[in-house]
């Protein structure tokens, strides 16, 4: 979802799996869908009587259907409808549909009550809302995985909704997450898609994104052939989401697959060793083409990723018959070659090679497949049955254009323009890092070989710092001066989560403050954050995501005047000061001050982000994402959780307030090195390095109760 100038991806959290189940929603936030930053939990679970939140689809309802206000953020879930514990234990409650909206700009949401708006009916599957705008018929349409088949529903407001039809398919197993949008071909023809993540292996086909082409009239959807087509072909790119390009929205869009397989979603060993279980996939650009057998979506990796690249290595041109090892090593990159041949059997590229040659994944061509190859290195299917996946390829070429993405847990492989790509997991041991050229039957000259690297785009995650939601302010906080004696406040204002607020208005005209070392409520900001005697506070409080430096602890929000003199305050932590006066100002006020209240609303989540702030980011360059500030002299540089430092960092040992200043805003999660500790990958040890992928617990499948999946590395 674009929002604000940013993409918003929400995924399933499980903050305290193996003690505890059901699922929050999570945010990540990107620019170009490659570096994500975690906002922390948008939507927690056990808010309402159906505990848990599954899978869903969310729209910003500019028009203001559903009454929750223009451009609010509403999202339509799948939970349990009021499960009984024992549900609860085996995910077994009927499954339906509860709406949640935000009035924040999805940075925080709320339950529209604990009735659903679509009701079971005695369905035994009734999940994965997808919703689309209508606008020929003014109205929202709603796509719900019913089994082997996909249910269409309409609705004027979101609240109230109608059957409309069904697209019955029994070929592939249990339909889920299903799809629907309009493309714009390579021809300048407008085609419908319908898409849905199924399983193909009776029919000899993937177990991935199955999609079909055709038209729907509001109602009902025909496809063009009742055999889908598959946007991977790979083992394991399944449950995957698309979303509109906001600059092309008809011509392009983005996706991401989770990179695991319903056969074997335990067998990983990072789940041992780093506690996350499958990774998502790089973020594709997809795009219609119209080739002779009909239309058909060809996807490769999103344009952004390029404007990360640290390094890249043009080996050359090399003849090949038999096989040659490149003069290059590593577990993470990109390798592109164009390759042509007059007469053979088999080329490709051996990748993650041991040193004795025994070990490695494959990627190739076989006369008229291209192929990904797992079976000599780490293969997580026990059975060893799914070790090779295949597509097909047209054996009268005699050139292709290779382009294979490597990172530790995974290899996506994409063919000329990407109309079959193959994503696997792929566990081969760190130490294996050569890499092969091959062929069989016959030579072939690769050209063009070229291995890109891409910088370490690790995130910190964020930090809960307070809820606020107690009879007190919480362990480790003090209050002195006017804020002694305080708490918070029970209060649900617009836009807020939970039952209490945190309000800094004290009165009396005393100095006091509020804190417990991070984050501090000090009174004398009246002036800067409230109006006072500042002239430019004569426009309505800009203030907003005030926070740990980084992000926001709430809403600042005025009030009309209550008598009383100074005693207007912020949540801030030390020199977030500077944030605040730039935010916006204050409320009222010309010289001589104002009677104006401020309050934050500290709902369920202040939370550490490292999202950049726009008064601490420097100006974008022209194209391209913006550059993240780079460590000071002297800061940490490397990546692990704050308050704890490693050996060497230089904000070891600090306490208090801390110090945030634009050019640490990112200290321990910017690339490099940790106090002399080894390089870490995107994510954490372990998980993959392309891209800043946030972490992701069953984003898909809530009601199987698979491990927790991150996205890996990162890059929607």
């Amino acid at each position: 979802m674009w929002v604000n100038g940013q993409f918003q991806y929400c995924y399933l959290y499980n903050a305290d799996y193996g003690q505890s189940i059901g699922t929050a929603w999570r945010l990540a936030t990107s620019t170009h869908g490659v570096a994500f930053h975690d906002q922390g939990v948008a939507a927690p679970k056990k808010t309402n009587a159906n505990y848990d939140l599954w899978s869903g689809s969310v729209v910003v309802d500019s028009a203001n259907t559903a009454g929750f206000g223009a451009g609010a953020i509403v999202a339509l879930v799948t939970q349990m409808d009021h499960p009984t514990p024992e549900q609860i234990a085996d995910a077994s409650g009927p499954q339906a549909q509860f709406l949640w909206y935000s009035t924040d700009g999805g940075r925080n949401f709320r339950p529209y009550g604990d009735t659903p708006v679509l009701a079971n009916g005695g369905r035994k599957d009734f999940r994965d809302p997808k919703l689309v705008w209508d606008s020929p018929h003014n109205r929202w349409v709603a796509l719900l995985a019913q089994g082997d088949r996909i249910g269409f529903w309409t609705s004027p407001d979101l609240k109230s909704w109608t059957f409309a039809s069904e697209y019955v398919n029994g070929s592939y197993g249990t339909l889920e997450c299903p799809d629907l949008y309009q493309l714009r071909a390579d021809d300048g023809t407008l085609h419908w898609v319908l898409g849905a993540s199924a399983n193909g292996y009776l029919t000899g086909d993937p177990n991935t994104y199955a999609y079909w082409t055709g038209s729907f009239d509001g109602t009902s959807f025909t496809p063009d052939a009742a055999v889908p087509q598959w946007l991977d072909r790979g083992l394991d790119w399944y449950g995957g989401v698309t979303w509109e390009d906001p600059a092309a929205p008809l011509d392009r869009r983005y996706a991401i697959g989770w990179m695991n397989n319903w056969s074997y979603p335990y067998n990983t060993p990072t789940w041992a060793a780093d506690g996350f279980n499958g990774t998502d996939s790089i973020t594709r650009q997809v795009t219609l083409r119209h080739y002779p057998d009909g239309y058909a979506l060809a996807s490769r990796p999103v344009p952004a990723l390029d404007q990360h690249a640290t390094r890249v290595l043009d080996l050359g041109s090399f003849q090949v018959d038999g096989k040659l090892a490149l003069p290059y090593h590593g577990t993470a990159y990109q390798l592109e070659a164009d390759v042509s041949w007059s007469a053979l059997d088999n080329l490709g590229v051996q990748l993650r090679v041991s040193a004795d040659g025994t070990r490695h994944a494959d990627a190739g061509i076989y006369r008229d497949v291209s192929y990904l190859n797992r079976r000599e290195t780490g293969n997580p299917d026990p059975s060893g049955w799914r070790e090779e996946s295949h597509a097909p390829y047209d054996r009268t070429k005699a050139q292709a254009h290779l382009r294979i993405l490597v990172d530790r847990t995974t290899v996506e492989y994409f063919v000329d323009e990407g109309r079959y790509p193959h994503s696997s997991e792929v566990f081969a041991d760190p130490a294996d890092d050569g890499t092969n050229l091959f062929t069989s039957g016959g030579a072939a000259t690769f050209a063009n070989v070229k291995v890109t690297e891409f910088e370490n785009l690790a995130q910190r995650p964020a930090e809960l710092l307070a809820d606020f939601e107690g009879s007190t302010y919480g362990a480790g906080w003090s209050a002195t001066g006017s804020f002694a004696g305080t708490a918070p406040t029970v209060a649900q204002p617009a836009g807020s989560v939970g039952r209490a607020v945190l309000d800094t208005f004290v009165g009396g005209g005393h100095a006091g403050r509020a804190g417990q070392g991070r984050v501090r409520v000090r009174d004398r900001l009246e002036s800067a954050a409230a109006g006072g005697a500042s002239r430019r506070a004569e426009r309505p409080s800009g203030v907003d995501r005030l926070g740990d430096g980084a992000g926001r602890c709430g809403r600042a929000r005025s009030r009309p005047g209550v008598a009383g003199g100074r005693g207007a305050g912020v949540v801030r932590p030390e020199r977030a000061a500077r944030a605040v006066r730039r935010a916006g100002g204050g409320v009222g006020g010309g010289r001589g001050g104002s009677r104006r209240r401020i309050s934050i609303t500290l709902d369920q989540r202040i939370h550490h982000l490292q999202r950049h702030l726009a008064d601490t980011t420097p100006p974008p360059r022209a194209s391209g994402p913006p550059t993240p500030p780079a460590p000071a002299p002297g800061r940490c540089a490397g990546r692990h959780p704050a308050p704890r430092h490693r050996a060497g960092c230089a904000m070891q040992g600090r306490s208090g307030v801390r110090d945030f200043g634009p050019a640490d805003l990112l200290c321990c999660s910017v690339r490099g090195r940790a106090g002399g500790g080894r390089p870490q990958g995107l994510g954490h040890a372990g998980d993959d390095e392309l891209s800043t992928r946030p972490r992701r617990c069953r984003a898909h499948h809530p009601y199987r109760r698979a491990p927790p999946r991150v996205r890996r590395g990162t890059l929607p």
